[in-house]
């Protein structure tokens, strides 16, 4: 119930509707069942004694009302009709159920992305890419899952409840003995619900664990191969994938073994009620026929539930799993910053600024200039704090010392969305969709179009090759950009973080990779850019700082100014 409240206050209309198809139809089948009982006690006497007078006389002045007779004929085809109705109404609402079902898988999704993509950088940098790929994935499939037999236990308790009714009317002793006896099976059985729970956690913890282990290596697999020891990661994958089936198994058997005890019990419990109410009672076999009926429905319906409860404690993990990791991601959320627009037209400074990762000061009392429309080169050795630098630059990263300003405005004071739409980013890691050279430099932005892409790729210095290829920007370029050279895929980096036209650009270590032909021709194509651009190249390459106005180059927390060949234009 925890788990269905939990989405019925999200979707109340689709909840009410899916719920309410489904006790519809158990009502439907409840109304055929009682309208029933009168035409079997006109075929029994000792029935016609069980009933309330009440009922039957309500029955036969409804019957005489149409002009109809109680005959076995009219029995049947009250019998097919019902089943009949009832066959439409559980089909109109599985109907509903499935469409709200996949509301909510959709909807919950979208809503664990959301909340990702709203995160600081700070958590994206403690979170492992395969954890959030199964989360986004496998879990909330699992969770979806959990709300449909959250629905289907509701339903099943309506419709145990609308036959425990009817078998009352028959014999309230009888009934009452078969749910006394049925709740005691379902609780010697209900440790097999508790083996499903502990495997669903573990299939949770296990899926996780092994799609960040699959993530990794198939992100390294070209070192592997090329040393020989993918078998390495095979060995660590099967064995992960060993403990998983093991889980799974458990899952199934406790399932199957649930099942195969519950219906032979029951059965031998209403075998055993019939003996008793035939020879001990003395009942007619047509009414113990009617009772054991119902009485088997009953307990049916009671061991559904138990079932249908066992699959969903088997899933339900999935679900507050993804709910934890949503309210762990809201919680770490960048706060709306309006603010400030910013424009950029002399520099970005760095004044007296410090940050530190926990205890340990990356920058202190750094202090650093970098003017508009020109190129600045930052240096230092691996762990220096250049990479920290940018992310301060970006606001991913916030001082706890100093100022930082655009212009004459602090960038705590600027809209940071604002501000990093100005931005043009490239990484060290240059990640290509396998897609077109198009959509790798658009982004499938919709506001961005063709002659946008080409403007981009021309910048860049790659609209020759791209023009002849026999595709065109509609060439496919491979996966993570492997059909393509180190430049060639460093270039379209350059071309999507130039296409929405930034004012800044940044290139954090992009060129490091590069032979010293590639790199040097990249640093032409950044030379053809200053003036429209504010340029800042980290790197600890020459070419790069040969070609860049300012190079600062950061040691100690400090950043020491290198070269400025203004000053030495000017002088």
């Amino acid at each position: 119930m925890k788990l269905f409240l939990a989405f019925s206050r999200i979707y109340p209309k689709q909840s009410a509707l899916a719920l309410g198809s489904l006790l519809l139809a158990s009502l439907i089948e409840g109304f055929g069942l009682v309208t029933m009982l009168p035409l079997l006690a006109t075929q029994s006497p000792d029935m016609a004694t069980r009933l309330p007078k009440g009922l039957t006389r309500a029955v036969q002045q409804a019957l005489d009302f149409v002009g109809l007779a109680p005959t076995v004929g009219l029995l049947l085809l009250i019998i097919v009709t019902v089943i009949t109705l009832k066959c439409v109404l559980v089909l109109l609402a599985n109907r509903q159920v499935g469409f709200t079902v996949a509301l909510v898988s959709t909807d919950f999704r979208l809503e664990f992305i959301r909340s990702l993509l709203s995160a600081r950088w700070e958590y994206y940098l403690r979170q492992p890419i395969g954890a959030l790929a199964n989360s986004v994935t496998g879990e909330v499939g699992r969770a979806t899952m959990a709300y449909l037999h959250s629905i289907k236990i509701i339903a099943l308790v309506a419709q145990t409840v609308v036959y425990t009714g009817i078998a009352m009317i028959v014999s309230v002793q009888a009934t009452l003995g078969a749910l006394a006896i049925g709740a005691v099976v379902i609780y010697l059985l209900n440790r097999f619900v508790h083996i499903s729970r502990r495997a669903g956690v573990k299939q949770s913890r296990l899926a996780r664990s092994f799609l960040v282990r699959l993530a990794d290596n198939m992100q390294s697999i070209k070192p592997l191969k090329a040393m020989a020891r993918e078998n390495l990661a095979a060995t660590l994958l099967e064995s992960d994938t060993a403990k998983m089936k093991r889980t799974a198994q458990k899952d199934i058997i406790s399932g199957e073994v649930l099942r195969a005890l519950q219906e032979p019990t029951f059965t031998i419990l209403i075998a055993a009620g019939l003996y008793v109410a035939l020879v001990h009672f003395g009942m007619s076999f047509a009414s113990v026929l009617v009772l054991a009926y119902l009485l088997l429905r009953v307990l049916s319906y009671l061991g559904r539930i138990q079932r249908e409860y066992q699959r969903l404690a088997a899933c339900e993990g999935g679900y507050w799993l993804i709910r934890a990791e949503i309210d762990r991601a809201l919680k770490e959320s960048e706060s709306p910053h309006a603010g400030i627009t910013p424009v950029l037209r002399r520099s970005i400074r760095f004044d007296n600024v410090g940050f530190r990762y926990k205890d340990h000061w990356v920058l202190r009392n750094a202090a650093l200039t970098i003017p508009a429309g020109g190129i600045t080169a930052i240096v230092g050795s691996s762990g220096a704090g250049k990479t920290t630098v940018i992310d301060l630059v970006t606001a991913l990263l916030q001082p706890q010392e100093g100022e930082i300003w655009i212009d004459d405005v602090p960038l705590r004071k600027i809209d940071w969305r604002a501000w990093r739409r100005m931005i043009g980013y490239v990484p060290q890691d240059t990640v290509l969709l396998h897609d077109s050279v198009k959509r790798n430099v658009t982004l499938g932005d919709p506001e961005l179009n063709d002659a946008d892409a080409e403007a981009a790729l021309r910048a860049a210095g790659i609209w020759d090759f791209v023009s002849r290829l026999p595709e065109g920007m509609d060439a496919v370029v491979g996966e993570r950009g492997g059909m393509l050279s180190g430049g060639q895929r460093q270039r379209i980096a350059i071309a999507r973080a130039l296409a929405h036209r930034p004012r800044l650009l940044i290139l954090d270590e992009a060129t490091n990779a590069l032979d010293a032909k590639t790199e040097a021709a990249i640093c032409r194509t950044l030379e053809g850019l200053r003036g429209d651009l504010t340029i800042i190249a980290v790197s600890h390459q020459s070419p790069l700082v040969e070609v860049a106005d300012r190079v600062y180059r950061i040691s100690g927390g400090s950043a020491e100014l290198e070269t400025d060949r203004s000053l030495l234009a000017s002088a």
